[in-house]
């Protein structure tokens, strides 16, 4: 068992667009805060591996592929691994808790 102290917490992101803090890794599963400022801009890529997003905090809009969808604290998203989405319209300071299974980029790492 582990405790994950400071998991979904919003963290500023100071000169940086976004926040990205990995808060557990094992090998079938990672665990981070992902963090975006009130108006951020949120650029990732796709990832290699299925995710799981939980709000923590804040509002914002998720864009993806297949649609989009206004989320805040309490929405729980999933997003197969592949599939083109960011957020966008950052209302508030937004944090959000991702688990990704495998953990992130091990997939990407056995290509």
């Amino acid at each position: 068992m582990k405790v994950i102290d400071g998991a979904g917490l919003y963290t500023d992101p100071g000169d940086e667009d976004v926040s990205w803090i990995e808060n557990l890794r094992v090998d079938d599963l990672s665990v981070g805060t992902y963090s975006i400022p009130a108006g951020g801009t949120d650029e990732q890529e796709p990832h290699t591996e299925d995710e799981i997003y939980v709000v923590q905090q804040g509002r914002a809009t998720l864009e993806t592929a297949n649609g989009s969808g206004k989320v805040g604290p309490g929405s729980v998203m999933y997003v197969p691994a592949n599939e083109i989405h960011r957020f966008v319209n950052v209302t508030e300071d937004f944090a959000v808790l991702v688990l990704f299974a495998p953990a992130e980029y091990s997939r990407s790492e056995k290509t």
